[in-house]
């Protein structure tokens, strides 16, 4: 029950990105906001995920299981150079996602961007790893593919009501939300071949934020960051940072560690379903018709992308683009 706990609230804690950059104070823009997400948020994620990887390498020795693989139990420059590669183009692909996703949130609303942005990036994963691997995808994954695929047209022609009722998605912002999740598909491919080598999670998920965080702080004397002087500003960067990075991946991590694919697949849609409730409550975002169809036809597909994650040869879930 812990580990069900655990993923769910991290979901939820990565559901709440978007409406925290709402929320925020004026003279932000995407590349800076994630720019001090990823700092703060990185750092913190290499310290706490880096200090339990060696936990469980020092509980290894102790009771002669198997240790996960490390750098130092690697030999020759290509074994090394290899996965440290793997490791580092997850954090550029972290850093890319920010400006991106928080584009798609700014342009088309917390609701429509974050779903495009979650709902796609399973799908796109799955293509990536099709192509990757040349191992034909189930019948499940390709009918919730499909379904995805109409969701998220339908949220582009739909997206936020209007005062007339219609509504209209902004191209800049689908594309930034289809990016993110091109994004995502990279970092969950690189990771998926990391842990299936033998290394620890903690250490694979605490190199995406060591990474992430040097390339955010070479960032930052480049972008303004006058508002993060205000209180609404260093909430935001904090709450962003600490809730929505370091504690959020360290939670998922652990909880992943102790559930099925399946369960962990059902427990991430807590993420879009956070995210949708928050843009429509607290935000007050109106969805026209074909949105609304969009987001169940969307939910649909990612239902049965979970319940198609039960089959063993489906690739396990393991990190979350919030």
């Amino acid at each position: 029950m812990a580990h069900v706990l655990a993923v769910l609230a991290a979901a939820v804690l990565f559901g709440t990105t978007g409406t925290s950059q709402a929320l925020g104070p004026e003279g932000t823009t995407p590349l800076a906001v994630g720019a001090v997400r990823l700092a703060i948020g990185g750092t913190g994620l290499a310290i706490l995920a880096f200090a339990l990887a060696h936990r469980h390498r020092v509980r290894a020795e102790r009771t002669g299981a198997a240790a996960p693989t490390s750098f130092r139990a690697l030999s020759g420059r290509g074994s090394r150079l290899r996965p440290f590669v793997l490791m580092v183009v997850t954090g550029v692909c972290l850093v890319v996602y920010q400006p991106l996703f928080f584009i798609g949130t700014e342009r088309n609303g917390v609701a429509i961007g974050t779903v495009i942005a979650l709902g796609s990036a399973p799908i796109m994963a799955g293509i990536l790893e099709w192509l990757l691997t040349r191992r034909a995808p189930s019948g499940a994954w390709m009918v919730a593919t499909a379904l995805a695929t109409v969701g998220v047209a339908l949220l582009g022609f739909g997206g936020e009501a209007s005062s007339s009722g219609h509504g209209g998605t902004d191209l800049a912002g689908l594309l930034g939300s289809l990016g993110a999740a091109a994004s995502f598909a990279v970092i969950a491919n690189a990771q998926r071949r990391l842990l299936d080598e033998g290394w620890d999670p903690f250490t694979v998920v605490g190199a995406m934020g060591a990474s992430s965080a040097v390339i955010s702080f070479l960032v930052l004397p480049f972008v303004d960051l006058s508002w993060l002087a205000t209180p609404a500003g260093l909430a935001m960067g904090l709450w962003l940072g600490i809730a929505t990075i370091s504690t959020a991946y360290v939670l998922f991590t652990w909880g992943l560690s102790g559930l099925t694919a399946a369960t962990a697949a059902t427990l991430t849609l807590g993420e879009p379903l956070t995210a949708s409730i928050l843009g429509i409550t607290v935000l007050d975002e109106r969805l026209s018709v074909l949105a609304i169809l969009g987001l169940v036809v969307l939910a649909a597909g990612l239902a049965l992308l979970a319940w198609g994650s039960r089959a063993p040869r489906d690739p396990r879930p393991f990190a979350l683009e919030g």
